[in-house]
């Protein structure tokens, strides 16, 4: 016989028709139905971090969105509703590839990488921090996926160009996409994933963020930096290279990225949803360079990683199968009891757990549930400011961390460069645990 939900709706059986009976989980009864839900969440997002079959991370994503629809646990309205919680981020991520595709094309970042070699007068340790200074504009100006789609491949061709070994260098790529991607709200799709429509405005963002920004920036540099000691200290670099010129487009281009930061700025002090001005900013951009330099759209168009939005859309759906099935409550009630306890306790404790579920669950899908939990009811600004850090500086321990470290791995993998998951996780326990202190202990100040 079907079980009716709190709110009287019927709830449709399994095709299988599974029993429903309560089973007990260290003394909370949840409903088996509940469980099914879960297992098909917990395979799906495993299957988007392991990519089987080496099927896009999309496929997976909208596979376990749709099973869970036809398996009845959610019901297609609630599908929907989950799908339209997106729709800020889809149009925020839409905006910045397009402008991000415009600037690769236009050879924007090959500029800036060849600019880098050419200041650092033959010192690798100069263009070991140069890219790491123009790795950080990037990602706050143009986000962490950015960086790591279209920075990484421009480094690699410069430092091969001066004669260089390129993977210090790029790890500067991968762990600053993460290390910079909260100094403002722009700089990661995270932050919008997380705060939605409670965004703070600007002002207030500055007063959580900035001093955290700051030590998540500075110490990541030093320890990565003090473990490339070795070899920056054994080669010697070209003095000069190759330097692409920077025409009529990239240079609107780079007009056009300066004008994109000061509209999301402004939007952002005005205290207003990022996602619309992103995309407005994103196409009007794209189409000026364009008609002026008389270049068909098409090329641009092909350049965008459109198979994300997909992959956002069917988290979204995964994540409101959680909040249907209690899991966010539950979490939420924790969470409650521990801020009743002790207010900074609960902030370390929040923002460490959620940067371990990072490397464990992906970002994404992180970001998604911790949202929903810090939106299920107020919460203190240290506990939330915890939360994020977490979710956007703790995927710097693991490959598996982020959606913009997987796209970090596999823009090396197009230049025939492996990193495997266990030399990157030794990096990443000697860089990230410093950073992530620093940074929770200047917003949980």
């Amino acid at each position: 016989m079907a079980l009716r939900g709190r709110r009287g709706r019927q709830r449709r059986r399994l095709p299988l028709s599974l029993p429903n009976e309560p089973i007990s989980l260290e003394g909370l009864n949840v409903p088996s139905d509940a469980i099914w839900a879960w297992s098909i969440i917990v395979v799906a997002t495993a299957c988007v971090i392991i990519r089987p079959f080496r099927l896009p991370e999309a496929i997976w994503a909208v596979l376990g969105a749709g099973a869970l629809v036809l398996a009845g646990f959610l019901s297609w309205r609630d599908a929907l509703l989950g799908i339209e919680k997106g729709i800020d981020v889809y149009l925020f991520l839409i905006g910045m590839m397009l402008i991000a595709e415009l600037a690769r094309l236009e050879g924007l970042f090959d500029y800036l990488a060849a600019f880098a070699v050419e200041h650092a007068h033959g010192s690798p340790q100069r263009l070991f921090l140069l890219i790491y200074l123009v790795g950080t504009l990037v990602t706050v100006l143009l986000s962490n996926d950015a960086t790591a789609i279209v920075l990484t491949p421009a480094v690699y061709a410069a430092t091969r160009a001066a004669g260089a070994k390129p993977l210090p260098y790029l790890f500067v790529c991968a762990f600053i996409a993460n290390a910079a991607s909260f100094v403002l709200p722009i700089s990661n799709p995270a932050n919008l994933v997380v705060f939605g429509a409670r965004m703070p405005q600007l002002g207030e963002w500055l007063r959580l963020f900035a001093l955290p920004s700051v030590a998540s920036i500075v110490l990541t540099y030093v320890v990565l930096r003090l473990t490339q000691h070795r070899a920056l200290k054994e080669e010697s670099i070209a003095r000069s290279v190759p330097h692409p010129k920077l025409g009529r487009g990239g240079k609107l281009t780079a007009i056009g990225i300066v004008a994109i930061g000061l509209v999301l700025v402004t939007a952002s002090a005005l205290d207003k949803q990022l996602g619309l001005p992103t995309f407005i900013c994103g196409v009007v951009t794209a189409a000026i360079v364009l008609l002026i330099s008389r270049q068909s759209p098409l090329p641009v168009l092909r350049g965008v990683s459109w198979s994300v939005l997909p992959l956002v859309g069917g988290l979204f759906v995964m994540v409101e199968a959680l909040v249907k099935t209690g899991v966010i409550g539950q979490l939420s009630a924790l969470l409650h009891q521990a801020v009743a306890q002790s207010v900074p306790q609960a902030a370390w404790s929040v923002g460490i757990a959620t940067a371990i579920a990072d490397n464990i669950a992906n970002n994404l899908p992180v970001g998604l549930v911790a949202g929903s939990v810090a939106a299920s009811d107020h919460l203190p600004a240290s506990v939330v400011s915890a939360i994020l850090i977490g979710v956007d500086l703790g995927p710097n321990l693991s490959v598996t961390g982020s959606l913009a470290t997987i796209l970090w791995l596999v823009a090396l993998r197009r230049e025939k460069i492996e990193v495997g998951a266990w030399p990157f996780l030794k990096l990443g326990l000697l860089v990230t645990p410093p950073a992530l202190i620093a940074a929770l202990a200047a917003a949980i100040r």
